[in-house]
This record gives structure tokens, sequence and C-alpha cells, in this order.
């Protein structure tokens, strides 16, 4: 079984889907592994730690630890209790989970200037990069070079093929300015788990947005909360690529829990 999980897991890292192996390092069943795969909304586990409700517990924070993309020792007791009370006078499990999480993904909707200013921001914070738009003339490797792939595609069919792989150190930006092109690609963003949804344009572009959004049923406050928009900190900036280094510095305030400024929630004019 172990040789099979060492092969399941090398598999799963070739391929780049997000992986993690949990294993016992000390206590009973040392050696037993649990293989945990994020793929669509469910959780694919393999291997067992020796009882179930260990597994599912043990599953279930792997879970959690790889869709954080984190590497670490968690404690048990053999049937999975996981609080100081459950752990008196119980031997204690550890187990090792090792996390494998590709690069995080940037999404980017709309072929325009300010994508290849982003797109060569993300690359150096070490982002893959994907450029979407349904105009087949100006959505080209040609023009944006930096990126991983460039897809000719409206947003809704890509969320529906692929909008189970992002997670919450993932992003989407939506730079159209198109109603037809920025509103299916909120909807299918804001189903996804996507940690950044920014969008581009002014508040009176987002406020008519929100209204669009209103008419086909998302109106929800704490959903609409995940949109930031207008798009990235308030540095000031006016160039594509002043505004890429904006955008992603809302992404790493966002993602770390930082304190800053965001356009969001300030007022008045976005340039002064």
């Amino acid at each position: 079984m172990s040789e099979s999980i060492y092969e399941l897991f090398q598999a799963h890292i070739r391929a780049e889907t997000p992986v993690a192996l949990a294993t016992i390092i000390e206590g009973p069943g040392v050696g037993a592994k649990l293989l945990v795969v994020r793929g669509g909304t469910n959780e694919d586990v393999t291997g067992s730690l020796g009882h179930p409700e260990l597994d599912r517990v043990v599953g279930r924070d792997t879970a959690g630890e790889l869709e954080a993309g984190r590497t670490g020792v968690r404690h048990y007791g053999p049937e999975g209790q996981a609080t100081p009370e459950d752990l008196i006078d119980t031997p204690t499990v550890s187990v090792f989970i090792e996390s494998f999480s590709p690069a995080p993904q940037m999404w980017i909707f709309g072929a325009v200037d300010f994508t290849a200013a982003l797109g060569r921001v993300a690359k150096v914070l070490g982002y893959r990069v994907l450029v979407l738009d349904a105009r087949e003339i100006f959505a080209t490797k040609r023009r944006f070079p930096m990126a991983d792939e460039v897809i000719v595609t409206w947003p809704t069919p890509i969320f529906e093929r692929s909008g189970h792989t992002l997670g919450p150190r993932d992003a989407v930006c939506i730079l159209t300015h198109d109603p037809k092109f920025d509103i299916p690609a909120i909807q299918g963003a804001l189903a996804t788990s996507v940690g950044y949804i920014g969008v581009m344009g002014s508040r009176k572009t987002h406020d008519k947005r929100l209204a669009r959004l209103a008419d086909i049923g998302v109106s929800a406050p704490e959903v609409l909360q995940r949109i930031m928009s207008p798009i990235g900190l308030d540095l000031g900036g006016r160039t594509p690529e002043e505004t890429a280094i904006a955008i992603c510095a809302e992404i790493i305030s966002l993602r770390t829990g930082h304190s800053a400024t965001s356009l969001k929630h300030t007022e008045g004019s976005i340039h002064s």
C-alpha cells in the first residue's frame, strides 16, 4: 500500500495536482499513510492510518493544510481525538502532513495593455498566468509572451471547465470594462473559492456592475464584499506597470492579512 501511495503521490506532483501525504511518524501505527488529493468539490482520500475516525479527522485537517499550502506536524489520539481533554492518559499519534501545491494561478480577463504589465509582475511573484479574452485577434501569445496560456474564451465556459481548480492562493483579475464579459466573469469567480477577485473600473462603473449583478440575483453583501473594485491599493500609480504593482500589492495584503489602504475603502477620485 505504501508503495502504491508513493506512486500516486508522485503522479499527482508530476501532473501539478494539489496533493498532500499524511504519515504517522510517532505513536501507534508508525509509517501508516493517507493521501489526500484536491479535486473538484470533494477530497479524494487513499490509504488508512489504522482507524476510521482517525482517517476522517486527519483527512479533514490534511485537506485544510493542502488548501493553505502548509506542511507540518499535527497530533491526535489513536482514534482521532484532537482536543487536549481527549488526550489525557491517551497515547499520542504524531502525523506529518506534507503538502504539494503547484504555483498559484492568476486568471486575467481582458487582452488589454494593462494585462501585459500585470502578467509580467505576476510572473515575478511566481504565478501561473492565464490571459483570457473572447476576441481572437487580441488574445494571442505574441501580444502576451509572459503568459503561461492565452485562451480565446468567454468566461462561463472556462469557469465551468476549470473553476474548481481555483483556491485561496489564486487570483482572478477582470480588466475588460465590458459588461458582456465582466459580469459573467465576476459571477463565475464568485462561484469559486478563489482568494482574490479584482475588477478594474471607476466607482461609477462598479456601481453599474453591482446593479447588473443584482438583476441576475447576485446581491448578498457577504458575496459582493469579495469583489475588490476599484482594483488595487491606493499607491497613486497611473501607468500600466504602476497599476500592476498596486494590484499585486493588494493581493499580497489580503493574503497575508496585513492592513493596507485599498482603493475600495477610500473616497473621491481614484487619481488625485
